[in-house]
């Protein structure tokens, strides 16, 4: 019935298409035919994989939004390798034809500038820092950071992501005038006002879905209006609740995961800001914004297809197609920067900045071999000695006694042996 309803509508989109293009002329304009063209293909393939593509995790509001948004990963990811093999003059141009206003240089801004809380040389609003950094960007960052709660289920990543966010603009203002702040901008205003405010938001709504009865009923089964209504808006909230715990010290391969997913939030964080940067995208543009509700919506089911890979590899024995297509997506928005940008982004880095870098890495990795190697070692060799102080103590015990041979000891032999077989 799936194929018959698939091949139904791509029948009647090829239809309409078609239409539309017998009963208009062709105009004589190569690149509006062009962009016609590649705009309606995409859409074929949008409604082929919608009703054709496999289901991922999630199955509200309806398992079709989610496979809508798995086809647009795939062809976002197309549209990074076409702009990954062009020239870097011809990449952004290219960018013209979805936007006439790009393709242009960005200007240069201070993003730093003055960083005095109370000004007191601006009698009228000495306080006019404050209210120049208040500006649309502290709302995104916001909702932004509540959503990646929402995706991600865990204070302590959040908090390290955010952190860690800031290390690494502070680390990289030598190449992106954006990363250039004030401290109290970097701290005060992002770290704990927006990112922590929306973390503790988006905390509160993850434990308000952890104790909500998830009792679903067909909507016609309801009798009153007011029931109808709140169950069509419970059809954005999750079918069934599973609380992620991570754990990453239980095991090597979790925490190895765990650093892992870390950084290719990172990474991904860090693309959009170069991604503006090479491509002479504002920072204000809409495809910036809709870049962020793409990774917004393919972020949760990589996430949490990335969860049940690592807590039961029993069950799910591939990573998610939904997870490997956004790494795909970050390693190329990488290589895109790296290929457009090479002199940027080889700026060596302040010596002081390396040698933090390079203590939090050693940091990171002595901690690592205590915890998973010399710990274990460790107890191994503390149980062996305490078992051999035992064994001795019952022997010299037997042998205190005067006939080499105890029942302690015969019943400690008949333990080991039931444990044996057990």
């Amino acid at each position: 019935f799936r194929r018959a309803h698939t091949l139904t509508v791509l029948f009647i989109l090829t239809c309409a298409l078609g239409y539309v293009t017998l009963l208009e002329e062709t105009p004589q304009d190569t690149a509006y035919n062009t962009k016609r063209g590649i705009v309606a293909s995409i859409l074929v393939f949008l409604c082929f994989g919608v009703t054709q593509a496999k289901d991922g995790p999630f199955s509200r509001p309806h398992p079709a939004y989610w496979r809508f948004w798995l086809c647009v990963s795939v062809v976002y990811e197309l549209f990074l390798i076409f702009i990954l093999f062009q020239t870097v003059q011809d990449g952004r141009q290219f960018m013209k034809y979805i936007d006439p206003h790009l393709g242009v240089p960005l200007p240069e801004r201070d993003y730093g500038g003055n960083c005095l809380i109370y000004d007191s040389g601006n009698e009228t609003d000495p306080f006019h820092n404050i209210w120049d950094k208040l500006d649309g960007f502290v709302p995104a960052h916001f909702f932004g950071w509540y959503l990646k709660t929402l995706m991600i289920r865990d204070w302590w990543m959040c908090m390290i992501i955010s952190v860690m966010f800031e290390f690494l603009e502070y680390s990289l203002e030598h190449q992106l005038p954006n990363f250039s702040e004030c401290w109290w901008d970097h701290w005060i205003m992002d770290v704990i006002l927006c990112n922590g405010l929306g973390i503790y938001c988006g905390m509160k709504t993850l434990s308000w879905l952890s104790l909500k009865t998830y009792k679903w009923q067909g909507l016609w089964n309801i009798p009153t209006y007011k029931g109808k209504m709140k169950r069509i808006v419970f059809q954005f909230t999750p079918y069934s609740w599973v609380k992620f715990e991570w754990k990453p010290a239980s095991s090597l391969r979790r925490w190895l995961a765990v650093c892992g997913i870390i950084f290719v939030f990172l990474l991904a964080e860090l693309n959009t800001f170069y991604l503006k940067f090479v491509l002479w995208m504002p920072p204000e543009h809409y495809l910036v914004l809709l870049r962020l509700v793409f990774f917004v919506n393919v972020g949760g089911v990589a996430m949490r297809e990335i969860y049940d890979f690592m807590d039961d590899p029993k069950f799910h024995k591939k990573l998610g197609q939904q997870a490997w297509l956004v790494a795909a997506i970050t390693a190329t928005e990488f290589l895109i920067v790296v290929k457009y940008d090479p002199y940027t982004l080889t700026l060596s880095l302040p010596f002081y900045i390396t040698q933090c870098w390079m203590l939090g890495i050693i940091l990171v990795l002595t901690w690592t071999a205590w915890r998973f190697f010399i710990r274990d070692i460790t107890l191994r060799y503390k149980e062996i000695r305490r078992q051999k102080q035992e064994h001795k103590y019952e022997k010299d015990k037997c042998l205190s006694n005067g006939d080499g041979h105890s029942s302690i000891l015969d019943e400690q032999i008949g333990n080991k042996l039931r444990e044996r077989k057990l």
